[in-house]
């Protein structure tokens, strides 16, 4: 069974991006082991904090009108970060759901950074 949260008040839902096993000299760790010692984590937005939507139900209204194309009206993010983004957040004030251990929701006040990736060549 799928799920949808929507986080609401001030909070998004983050999934955890995890690095690769492997330490800096090589050698191969076991899951988890560098996320117990790291004070943040990096995550992306997978959903945000709406406003109400102006429709009473906006899933079933644009599955009435054939000519309604896109996503249905969901409301405003009000979490001021954008869906989609890379985010560094304080491990220990993130919440994390019983289903899904890589899935965390957390008060946008605990979002230390948006972190963009830039290409090498862009560098200066």
């Amino acid at each position: 069974m799928a799920r949808h949260v929507q986080p609401l008040g001030p909070r998004v839902l983050v999934r955890i991006v995890r690095d690769s096993n492997r330490s800096d000299a090589g050698l191969y760790l076991p899951p988890g082991a560098r996320e117990a010692t790291a004070q943040a984590l990096l995550g992306e937005v997978v959903e945000v904090a709406r406003t109400l939507p102006k429709t009473p139900d906006p899933i079933e209204v644009a599955a009435e009108d054939d000519e309604v194309e896109g996503k249905a009206d969901l409301g405003e993010n009000v979490s001021g970060i954008p869906l989609g983004a890379r985010v560094l957040f304080l491990k220990d004030r993130a919440i994390s759901l019983p289903w899904d251990d890589d899935l965390r929701i957390l008060e946008v006040r605990h979002v230390l950074a948006i972190v963009d990736l830039v290409p090498e060549d862009e560098l200066q």
